[in-house]
């Protein structure tokens, strides 16, 4: 008579302990229990006895229930696209050709080699990651993967390019340092904790919105430089919220809430300022935009244009280029965060390491983030991902796994190479587990 609900509780599982999860969540409903789970992964949603799909889109095209019935019925609904990728009529696929590794001059291929990792669990062991490749590091949960990325590798090349004051997991060196020229973290964090924080800056794109609307006869008539359309700037921001749109309420006992500002009604800027129209948008109109409309109607702006269709690209053509950071889901905002190094002009020696970017993501955003990473890398870039997801896993040019097991019987490397060999790896849960993914007559 218990009802158990679960928020996606099969993250950073490996698909070993999913199926365990799976059986534990079946004895419950055996016992008479109800349970509820918000999830994305498939072979738990084929597990499921009932399922709600939420949609049909995101954003302001979502809030609708798209079908509700089993696995079988939400399979056959042609407007889910969640049932498409249940019935197969959808998925993602393998690539058509294998990436070769990079090689130097002499024909020796190109590693980034962490030597001695004794981090936490790990044995210690030497790993190489291939530079300009893209590196799937898996296990199950405890295997030290975040030991061997985050607390070594990630934290030396912190220390080792940014001075920072922090302490990398225990390892005697990093060698291939020369093939890359920075290092960029793609995580899950806010983009800002503020309204103030929002995709236009966090990809400069407000930098050339300023600088169009500083541009118009109206601005040069009135005196307005770019200044002018900063709402941190004094001379053209709201002086109720200073800017922000909303004020913060103090809740003592709850946490605070943020309300839209009486004066300005959430635009952020004062009346003069708004007078200034691009096409019949003031920059407040062009904030509350929604990407998708943003990018017709800078069609003729190059530059501003550019980053429209990066974060259109990633799938968030949806959001309002204005939405304050501190409302955009974890992956919304990895993605503003991946459209931003979209935007960039590429040295093509850029590392980039993601802790399990696939968390809270549908399999559509899963798709969706795979041809992003994968065009990083072919730009010459070196992406390094930890994760689970077998439809990650079956895309990498190269795969390490660590194990076998977590905790004591974890650290050690169990296979190093690529795809279709980790298959025939014996000691490999991940090798067995996407196996059934595989057509091994391509």
């Amino acid at each position: 008579g218990v009802m158990y609900v679960l928020d996606e509780p099969t993250i950073g599982l490996h698909p070993r302990d999913t199926s365990r999860l799976l059986n534990t969540l079946h004895r419950l409903r055996d016992l008479g229990n109800t349970v509820i789970l918000v999830e994305h992964d498939l072979d738990t949603m084929r597990a499921a006895d009932h399922i709600i799909d939420i949609g049909p889109g995101a954003g302001q095209f979502g809030g609708k229930v798209v079908q509700s019935g089993t696995p079988n019925q939400l399979s056959h609904c042609k407007s889910s696209l969640t049932g498409q990728y249940l019935k197969g009529s959808k998925s993602i696929p393998l690539p058509l050709t294998r990436r070769p590794l990079v090689s130097d001059a002499e024909g020796r291929v190109k590693f980034l080699t962490v030597h001695g990792a004794r981090a936490n669990n790990l044995k210690n062991i030497e790993v190489s990651f291939p530079v300009g490749a893209f590196t799937v590091v898996t296990g199950v949960s405890g295997s030290g993967k975040s030991s061997l990325v985050i607390e070594i590798l990630q934290k030396a090349l912190q220390k080792h390019w940014y001075m920072h004051r922090i302490f990398p997991g225990e390892h005697d060196k990093i060698t291939g340092l020369q093939h890359i020229d920075k290092f960029v973290i793609i995580d899950q964090e806010p983009i800002g904790k503020s309204p103030r924080s929002n995709p236009a800056t966090y990809t400069k794109l407000m930098d050339s919105l300023r600088d169009l609307f500083a541009q118009l006869p109206a601005a040069k008539k009135r005196g307005f430089t770019k200044r002018r359309f900063s709402f941190n700037a004094i001379e053209g921001r709201c002086p109720a919220c200073e800017g922000q749109g909303q004020n913060q309420i103090e809740m003592h006992f709850l946490s605070d809430v943020w309300i839209d500002c009486d004066e300005c009604k959430g635009k952020r800027y004062n009346r003069e300022t708004l007078r200034v129209t691009f096409r019949g948008h003031s920059i407040a109109d062009v904030l509350n935009l929604e990407i998708d409309r943003a990018v017709e109607l800078f069609k003729h702006q190059p530059r501003i244009l550019r980053i429209c269709k990066t974060l259109q690209e990633v799938g968030l053509g949806y959001i309002k280029l204005g939405q304050s950071g501190n409302t955009l889901s974890g992956g919304e905002s990895q993605r503003v965060k991946l459209s931003a190094e979209l935007a960039k002009r590429s040295t093509g020696k850029t590392l980039y390491i993601l802790d399990e970017p696939t968390t809270g993501l549908h399999i559509d955003d899963i798709a969706r983030l795979l041809q992003i990473l994968h065009r990083l890398v072919q730009e010459g870039n070196t992406v390094i991902v930890i994760e689970h997801n077998p439809d990650v896993i079956k895309t990498a040019d190269y795969i390490i796994d660590l194990g076998p097991e977590g905790g004591d019987n974890g650290g050690h490397i169990v296979f190093a190479g690529k795809l279709d060999e980790v298959i025939d790896c014996p000691a490999s849960h991940t090798g067995r587990s996407i196996r059934p993914l595989l057509d091994l007559t391509n």
